[in-house]
Parts: structure tokens; C-alpha cells; sequence
């Protein structure tokens, strides 16, 4: 099944079915649908441990050159959504920096199986359409934990399906576009395993995966640069000097 449709279906069902935590003072505002996504988060444990957690590890031996040949040609693909998306917030220069490393690393990069522009000091200025949502007001909407695709909120896992619209994205084929799926979705459980003791020794592991994700969405949002959270007010020393 196309994953856009169990994203579609899961959302629906978290819309019609959860309820927020009204009553619940040590509720997280973010997160109302917590219940459900417990679960979910249950669910893709298992299916780590079955399925994708091997499936990285059998992937990481392949050689390493070939693994980043086959990522860098995936991610070049990214390159015009971002060109389209940097322009969409004005940010001009970025957007021409996305339009040379595409046209540089299909060309001399063979298909953008080499990177070359990164090599001559291009770096990826990386835009999805969900933080061009961001950008214009669009609230981020309820964290919600998918099944088989983890954590996010809604705008930014609605950008990508709009990500997905533009050239060359919307013209690969079915095979095609699932094996740069694969590449991408391997690759990056790959080198998560690297952080599995963090994830362990932490006294929560999904909260600690929530907080993490919300902490990679704001630096994307703002650019790397995230607006410091209001901090609550120290008591006075007068109330100490009452006990």
C-alpha cells in the first residue's frame, strides 16, 4: 500500500477517533493524542525488531562507497523541491545554490551519484514544503507517531507529500521512487543504531524520541536558529527566607 494512503488513513483515524487529555494536568499541549500514539509507538518497535532494524544492519555491508553513491543519487533528486521551496520564502541565494547543486552533480556527478558540488564547497540548503507552511503561519498541528514511518506533525508530513509533486519526483516510476524510499528510509536507521544506547539508558524512551524530533522540526523551521522557550520564573529569595 502506498504510504501517502496509510498516512491519510492513519490521520483520519486519529481525528476522528483520539481525544485530547483535557483533564490531565501533567498532559503535554503537544502531544493530546498520546494514548493512540503509545500505541503506535508499540507497534513500530516491533516492527523495527522484525523487519527494519535487520534490514539496516544487512544493508550496512554493503560497501560503504556504494551506500553513499546510492544516497547522494536520492537525495540530488531533493534538489529542485528545495530550489522551488527556498524561493517560495524568498530566500534567493538558497535557492540558486539548490539549482547548481543540481545541475552540477547531475552532470559532472554522474546522475548525482557523486557529490560533487558539496566537494567544491556547495553545501545543501535542504527546503520542504512543510517549512514553507511554517513560514506563512501555518501552525504545526498535533505530534502523531505513524505507523512504519514515526514521528512528526501534520504540516511537516504534509510537505512532504507536496515535496513529492514536483520534477523529477513525480515522474520516477513505482520501482523507482520505492527503491530511493528504501535507500533513504535504510541509510538513515543505519545510523540511528549508533544512538540506540542514548535511547536506552533514557527513563523514557518515547518521550525522549518526542523531544528529539521537536528539537530537529524547530531547527529546520528556524533555519537552525529556534527561538529560546520562555523560561519560568525563579522564586524570590523571600520565599526561601519563609521556610
Amino acid at each position: 500500500m502506498n504510504k501517502w494512503i496509510v498516512m491519510a488513513a492513519t490521520l483520519l483515524l486519529v481525528t476522528g477517533c483520539a481525544s485530547a487529555p483535557k483533564d490531565d494536568p501533567w498532559a503535554d499541549p503537544k502531544d493530546p493524542y498520546e494514548e493512540f500514539n503509545r500505541d503506535m509507538w508499540e507497534f513500530n518497535e516491533e516492527l523495527d525488531d522484525a523487519v527494519l532494524r535487520p534490514a539496516a544492519k544487512a544493508y550496512g555491508y554493503i560497501p560503504k562507497p556504494v551506500r553513499t553513491g546510492l544516497l547522494n543519487a536520492a537525495e540530488n533528486l531533493d534538489e529542485v523541491s528545495s530550489l522551488v521551496n527556498n524561493l517560495l520564502q524568498g530566500k534567493v541565494v538558497d535557492a540558486g545554490v539548490s539549482f547548481w547543486r543540481f545541475t552540477i552533480n547531475s552532470t559532472v556527478g554522474v546522475l548525482g551519484v557523486f557529490d560533487v558540488a558539496t566537494e567544491i564547497g556547495i553545501d545543501r540548503r535542504e527546503e520542504g514544503f512543510g517549512e514553507v507552511l511554517a513560514a506563512y503561519g501555518v501552525p504545526d498541528g498535533p505530534y502523531l507517531m505513524l505507523p512504519g514511518m514515526g514521528p512528526t506533525v501534520p504540516v511537516d508530513r504534509g510537505g512532504d507529500v507536496v515535496d513529492g509533486m514536483y520534477f523529477p519526483l513525480d515522474n520516477l516510476s513505482g520501482p523507482l521512487s520505492a527503491a530511493r524510499w528504501v535507500i533513504k528510509g535504510l541509510d538513515t536507521r543505519l545510523q540511528l543504531i549508533e544512538l540506540e544506547p542514548m535511547l536506552e539508558d533514557s527513563l523514557d524512551p518515547y518521550s525522549f524520541v518526542k523531544e528529539s524530533y521537536y528539537q530537529r522540526w524547530l531547527d529546520k523551521k528556524f533555519d537552525g536558529n529556534p527561538p529560546e522557550e520562555p523560561q519560568e520564573e525563579e522564586l524570590s529569595e523571600d520565599f526561601y527566607d519563609q521556610f
